[in-house]
């Protein structure tokens, strides 16, 4: 019964999938100036001027947090390596307590001011002065952060924490001539950015189409290549699709049915994708302050309720795979412990177990089979979603009958992006799709969904741990890989780790998340590809700045 349901549910897709796949080839555009990129990143009905780095109150315009401004330090999640940014080089002092940064030399800010080592001090400072902009929690392990020269910069720790580094290392750095004066940086929305990245100049901004031209002091001889980035507001994911498909986006990280015949086979010349599963992975998040998902075996019974091989045949088109109970996307395999993922059954879907795990807690079916709490409330709940963003609202749907047939009575409630993202780091919500973050090690991963150094009161933004969830025994596993710099050791900690998500499951994990990327090379090349995997392909890897590895290579045609 479900699955033909969902069949009718997704019939939508199906059928915007051989339109397009029927249709005849569109001509191609005249009216771009050469040398501007048209991308689509977000989707949203029309565009607010924003490009605030640093605030999580809102959500940034893309590429605020990698194109605009940049990081000390990006990280390469295809090669698992640190580049070098705005820091060249960096080195660990006095038993690791302290951590030396040198910045690179020669760079100025767009408006042709030179940056220095003050400014990325500066930038520290201003994060603890105003615990809302901490995104990563670095306060919490630093103790003072000094410029000791024009190009030289001290983090002092309050003890020994390894990790640390990849914290500061993806820090975007703001100008300390434009924000030392600012009254609250929380909430400035920087309408006339002043950065350093390749793309900082607002050519046009309206509420349908933003331009970012090119920042015209750039540290990077001869780059940016290409002239501007445009960006067409689309209201939902479908109508992405459909302006990638009729060539009028050329760069995009959307999910898209059926690629190889709706995309590819209208240009296989030009139209081209590479979807590796480095993007973290899709979760259902629980409110564990909110009874009953605050109970570890109701977070186990709802998991096993849910049918992930149906939500990757019919959500995400097969592009990727059940999660297993680690929780780890492919970029983490060779850390993955095998021991961890067969102990986490709860991932397996096993209705008649959920039923008989429900029943055994005291939720008797009341009317309309809708299970009850002790006190008679009902267990009815929205599962949040963004709006647009198909294959999300489709996996949202097949868990929202999954969960009907454990009783527990579950609908999908839908949000444009802005709203959605604050609902979910203010923690205002009973359930919600959202994702996982990614790192060097699978340190950062269970810090953000276990730790209570990242645990924050509900109604204060959260960057992460969006479920509000910490266990002792997990920081205790993550305090010993904080200080260990032996990779043997570390290897072992990370499989402490698994096996602790396994046991306390804090989260529901789904499926691992492609990196979703699409593009035309007609007038713009260089994407990285499967053939020459320089980077990750996707524009929506922006937190540790992967994109500027793109943004930077990309070339006229």
């Amino acid at each position: 019964m479900i699955a033909r349901a969902l069949l009718r549910g997704i019939a939508p897709a199906l059928a915007l999938a051989a339109a397009l796949a029927g249709a005849g080839c569109a001509p191609p555009r005249h009216d771009l100036p050469e040398g501007v990129l048209v991308v689509s990143q977000e989707q949203m009905s029309s565009w607010v001027r924003n490009f605030n780095p640093l605030t999580t109150a809102a959500a940034p315009r893309w590429p605020t947090l990698a194109g605009v401004y940049e990081p000390l330090f990006v990280f390469n999640s295809i090669k698992s390596e640190q580049v070098p940014w705005l820091a060249v080089s960096h080195e660990w002092r006095e038993g690791s307590r302290v951590l030396r940064l040198t910045t690179r030399d020669s760079v100025k800010w767009s408006d042709g001011r030179p940056f220095s080592a003050r400014d990325v001090a500066f930038t520290f400072q201003l994060v603890r002065k105003f615990p809302a902009l901490d995104r990563r929690g670095q306060w919490g392990f630093l103790s003072d952060v000094r410029a000791v020269d024009e190009r030289t910069v001290d983090f002092t720790f309050q003890r020994v924490f390894i990790p640390g580094f990849d914290e500061i290392a993806a820090q975007q750095i703001v100008p300390e001539h434009i924000w030392k004066d600012l009254k609250d940086p929380v909430t400035f929305q920087n309408e006339h950015p002043v950065a350093t990245g390749p793309f900082t100049e607002v050519n046009v901004f309206r509420d349908q189409v933003y331009e970012l031209g090119r920042n015209p002091h750039y540290w990077q001889k001869g780059k940016p290549a290409i002239s501007a980035l445009r960006f067409p507001a689309y209201p939902s994911n479908d109508r992405a699709n459909l302006a990638l498909v009729y060539d009028e986006v050329e760069w995009a990280g959307n999910f898209i049915p059926a690629i190889d015949r709706v995309f590819v086979k209208r240009n296989p010349r030009d139209h081209a994708y590479w979807f590796p599963l480095t993007a973290g992975v899709v979760y259902l998040y629980t409110n564990t302050t909110r009874a009953p998902f605050d109970d570890v075996r109701v977070r186990k019974a709802l998991s096993m309720a849910i049918d992930r091989p149906l939500m990757v045949d019919v959500a995400a088109f097969r592009y990727t795979h059940p999660s297993d109970a680690t929780g780890m996307s492919e970029s983490y395999a060779a850390w993955r412990d095998s021991a961890a993922a067969a102990h986490g059954d709860w991932v397996t879907f096993d209705l008649a177990r959920a039923n008989a795990q429900l029943d055994s807690l005291g939720f008797a079916r009341g009317e309309g089979g809708i299970r009850r709490m002790s006190d008679g409330k009902p267990l009815r709940y929205e599962v949040l979603c963004v709006s647009g963003w198909s294959d999300w609202v489709r996996a949202s749907q097949i868990i929202a009958r999954n969960l009907r047939e454990a009783g527990v009575d579950v609908t999908v409630r839908t949000y444009d992006f802005g709203a959605w993202f604050q609902k979910v780091q203010e923690g205002d919500f009973d359930m919600t799709m959202g994702w996982s973050i990614e790192g060097p090690a699978p340190y950062h991963l269970y810090r953000w969904l276990m730790s209570s150094t990242t645990l924050k009161p509900i109604g204060q933004p959260s960057a992460g741990n969006w479920h509000r969830y910490s266990n002792p025994a997990a920081d205790r596993a993550l305090a010993a890989f904080e200080t260990e710099t032996d990779p043997a050791a570390q290897r072992r900690l990370g499989a402490d780790l698994q096996r602790l998500f396994a046991e306390l499951a804090p989260a529901i994990p789904l499926y691992p998340n492609p990196s979703w990327a699409e593009f035309n090379t007609r007038r713009i090349t260089g994407f990285p590809t499967a053939a020459d995997p320089y980077a990750d392909p996707s524009p929506n890897k922006m937190e540790r700045g992967e994109i500027l590895l793109v943004l930077t290579s990309l070339r006229p045609r």
